[in-house]
């Protein structure tokens, strides 16, 4: 636990950010399980949600969530499935 005054604030701070980006995180794997379940029951709608998820992971690299190279290969990965069914 921090003593100072200032430490008990970015602890505050922090608990704020976590929380957001938790949620941020978790809205992103959501959107992009439910692209991969379109994808395997070879739904039309899948290919348009693609890009929607990518633009979803190139977010949380711009806020610092994720880091660039594991953006890269779940987009890759989205990719590959999205190849692989037509």
């Amino acid at each position: 636990m921090p003593n100072q005054r200032a430490a008990k604030k970015d602890l505050r701070k922090n608990v704020r950010r976590k929380k957001a980006n938790d949620n941020i995180k978790a809205n992103t794997k959501k959107l992009v399980k439910d692209i991969i379940k379109n994808i395997e029951s070879k739904e039309v709608k899948a290919k348009a949600n693609i890009n929607q998820a990518i633009k979803a992971i190139d977010k949380m690299v711009r806020k610092g969530i994720i880091k660039k190279n594991t953006a890269s290969r779940q987009k890759s990965k989205l990719q590959k499935k999205a190849n692989k069914s037509k």
